[in-house]
């Protein structure tokens, strides 16, 4: 199974603080059953050049080679970032430089807050004018803050990807309900943890997809499966 979202890089945001967290963290990931995770540091334009975040990146990956190159039990690892949007981002070609590692997928996070049309012209010349697969990061965070639904509906019928949080899953809460209901209406999205740390924001896809099956079956796990693979392979 595939982690498509992850702060498990050392040192390069609110994730993980160190090379020693970071193997903590993808061990757990891989006791999980996760084989494969998507890295992705948070990029926030307004605050830092790209060219300075993707060199930190590439400083934080090399802390890295060396440990996924020695232990066989730890997930396969490619680059990513998760992209704070901003006004305008629409037509900012720079967006492909933070896609994931030889791919044209690029992971989203819109505000937590009413969203408006511009934000919808915005992801929707993401995909129509630079021609990028985008994944909506967490979706299941934006719900309570759309008092106008017709935003919301209008993205969810673009042809992105949303992303859920496997541990949004797990308790009882507005977001479970929320994510049940989604993935009850037949959308096609899939998982990530979201992790960040080992006390507060560990990695529980294991926990997840346990509900996921126990409320709607097997089968559902198995589609997430298959779009996440045809994503990791060819977006």
């Amino acid at each position: 199974m595939i982690d498509f979202h992850a702060h498990i890089l050392p040192g390069i945001d609110d994730g993980s603080k160190d090379i020693l967290e970071t193997k903590e963290l993808l061990k757990m990931e891989y006791q999980q059953g996760v084989r494969q995770v998507l890295a992705t540091p948070h990029f926030y334009a307004n605050h830092e050049s790209i060219s300075h975040f993707l060199e930190k990146r590439e400083e934080s990956k090399r802390q890295l080679e060396a440990l996924v190159q020695t232990d066989t039990r730890l997930p396969e690892l490619r680059m990513a970032a998760e992209v704070y949007y901003f006004p305008g981002m629409g037509k900012a070609e720079m967006l492909s430089r933070l896609c994931m590692e030889d791919s044209s997928l690029i992971l989203i996070e819109l505000p937590f807050a009413q969203w408006t049309g511009g934000m919808y012209e915005d992801v929707k010349n993401i995909m129509e004018k630079q021609h990028l697969t985008v994944m909506l990061a967490h979706v299941e965070r934006y719900v309570e803050f759309q008092k106008d639904n017709s935003i919301w509906d209008a993205m969810m019928k673009l042809p992105l990807y949303p992303q859920i949080n496997a541990g949004s899953l797990i308790g009882r809460g507005k977001k479970r309900r929320f994510d049940l209901k989604f993935i009850r209406s037949g959308t096609s999205f899939v998982l990530g943890t979201d992790c960040h740390n080992m006390v507060s924001r560990p990695p529980n896809m294991e926990g997840g997809r346990a509900v996921i099956a126990g409320k709607l079956g097997d089968g559902y796990l198995e589609k997430i499966d298959a779009l996440g693979r045809e994503l990791w392979d060819h977006a």
